[in-house]
């Protein structure tokens, strides 16, 4: 039986020949010809809009983009670069992966934690607004940066978003590792802050078999991230370090799979959109199971409503599709959900994990959110729970947290399904059989 996994990268059959001229002319180095051109190929993807007016935009056109060896480098040095150090703030949102807050605490800064909205499952603009005031009236300073994300390639409220930023002066570091294509108002997240964060691991839009990269506002930044990222030599013909710096630069081998990689991007993104279709018409009448979309609120463009310009605010890449069980409605197996402790990471996670815990944390999903998951892996259907929430992480109990109850609610209802390049037609058609077939009908 096929094991139908969430999200694998698929290749283009054009990343063989980028790795050959690689090796062939011996750049097996973390610089060299494919990071330029992979660099370029991403600049030009990412100041690229569907409104044909912003295109002489000189803001987009100015931006820079930085290969890095992962998405978390990326976090790490658009903060750096921003001026965070220790005892400074960072404000991030607490419903995503651990990568978006963990290098707040590489700078001795503190993270402070934000709650989402239920639309979008991103960071909600009036608690962040609430909470920079909070931040000032406590500590008598702003917050260094805020870091709002794009859940499952769901793009924020950036409208509401980008004004308190720029109302309180305050850098903003777009966590996009799960939004590459993604767009609002047609124009690409990650363009909109001062920084842009990109992720190429092995289970994103595309993959460079790990790897990220940093979209930069200009030059003169660029070059000031490419510094750190590059051990920070000074100018002399030997090494002199008058700052610290990091190795995080992405290898020539690694990037011509990224430049590959990027001549199939587009379809990549079209193929989630259709897995996403096929998933929302399945379920849109089955009660209790709701399918997380966009916000369908009309971007109208300046010639009015009847111009074929008009489009949706937001348009989600769908890196997953993700729904959510209504905690009334029953599963199969809901009475042994919790049953045993999980031995090692869910979905066969790179990396060691601590096993030998307890079966229950003070924050978990639901027993039939648990059922669907244990049921659809029984069939080789790799599934997985939403992401939980920073400030119900251990790690992160001391931390302002500004909170509203909609991140762990989503948590305990939500499920990720199936999504990636290599899932097909007769794959959706399997999983949604299976998810069907596990619901108790009364």
């Amino acid at each position: 039986m096929k094991r139908i996994y969430l999200c694998l990268a698929h290749m283009s059959g054009n990343e063989m020949k980028y790795i050959q001229e690689a090796f062939d002319t011996n750049w097996v180095v973390p610089l060299g010809p494919n990071v330029n051109g992979f660099e370029e190929d991403l600049r030009h993807f990412v100041t690229s809009t569907e409104n044909a007016e912003e295109t002489e935009n000189t803001e987009m056109l100015d931006k820079r983009v930085v290969a890095l060896s992962s998405g978390t480098a990326a976090v790490h040095l658009a903060l750096l670069v921003c001026g965070v150090g220790p005892g400074d703030e960072v404000i991030c949102q607490s419903f995503t992966f651990c990568a978006s807050c963990n290098p707040i605490m590489y700078l001795g800064a503190t993270p402070v934690l934000v709650d989402s909205e239920p639309d979008t499952w991103n960071m909600d603009p009036e608690l962040l607004e609430e909470t920079i005031k909070d931040r000032i009236a406590k500590t008598g300073k702003k917050p260094k940066a805020i870091v709002p994300v794009y859940l499952y390639g769901m793009p924020a409220k950036l409208d509401e978003i980008m004004a308190i930023a720029r109302k309180y002066e305050i850098p903003v570091v777009e966590d996009t590792a799960e939004g590459l294509g993604s767009r609002y108002k047609g124009q690409v997240c990650g363009t909109f802050g001062d920084y842009g964060v990109l992720s190429f691991n092995g289970n994103k839009m595309i993959t460079t078999s790990g790897g990220g990269a940093l979209i930069c506002p200009n030059e003169k930044m660029w070059r000031r991230v490419m510094f750190f990222a590059t051990q920070a030599r000074e100018a002399y013909p030997y090494y002199q370090h008058e700052e610290i710096g990091y190795n995080y630069r992405m290898s020539n081998i690694c990037a011509g799979i990224g430049r590959g990689q990027m001549t199939v991007l587009e379809e990549h993104i079209a193929h989630h959109r259709h897995v996403a279709d096929m998933y929302r018409e399945a379920f849109k009448d089955v009660d209790g199971i709701t399918f997380h979309d966009e916000c369908l609120t009309p971007n109208p463009s300046p010639e009015g409503e009847g111009s074929d310009k008009y489009i949706p605010l937001m348009k989600s890449n769908f890196w997953l599709s993700t729904i959510l069980l209504d905690e009334n409605l029953h599963v199969k197996g809901e009475e042994n959900a919790y049953a045993e402790s999980v031995a090692g990471a869910v979905g066969g996670a790179a990396g060691v994990v601590h096993g030998g815990g307890s079966v229950h944390t003070d924050c978990e999903p639901n027993r039939n959110v648990e059922a669907l998951r244990i049921a659809l892996n029984a069939v080789g259907i790799e599934s997985r729970p939403l992401w939980k929430p920073m400030h119900k992480q251990p790690v992160y109990k001391h931390v302002p947290a500004y909170v509203n109850g909609v991140s762990e609610d989503l948590f305990h209802k939500g499920l990720c399904l199936p999504s990636g390049p290599c899932v097909s037609d007769d794959d959706v058609e399997r999983i949604i059989s299976a998810v069907k077939s596990n619901l108790i009908v009364f």
